[in-house]
């Protein structure tokens, strides 16, 4: 029994890691990201002044360490810890994708 808790754990840990992201599909995914990280220099104030970063232009990698760790509560943000338990991995690998993909000068880019 023990074996095969293990290899359940293991399997859970590294589950995220084949999932391939889309950045065309993570582009109908962030609506509800462009709220707060679509404003230069947004601060929210709750439930502390928090500055919000943008996003476009990030590393993929990065978006989905952070996102796993909100979703884990690794993590401390109450507004983000509710929306990434809401993320499955695919969504969060197509949003991370979506947000590497983005520059600068990149064109039709409202949602950075």
């Amino acid at each position: 029994m023990l074996g095969a808790v293990t290899v359940l754990a293991g399997f859970a840990a590294t589950a995220h890691a084949d999932v391939v992201g889309d950045a065309k599909a993570g582009q109908g995914k962030v609506a509800m990201c462009i709220g707060c990280h679509g404003i230069p220099d947004y601060r929210t104030a709750y439930p502390e002044v928090y500055h919000v970063p943008i996003l476009g232009g990030q590393n993929a990698q990065y978006i989905q360490n952070a996102l796993h760790g909100y979703k884990k509560g690794d993590r401390h943000f109450e507004t983000m810890h509710a929306i990434a338990t809401t993320l499955t991995e695919q969504d969060i690998a197509d949003i991370a994708a979506y947000y590497a993909s983005q520059t600068a000068t990149s064109k039709n880019n409202p949602e950075k």
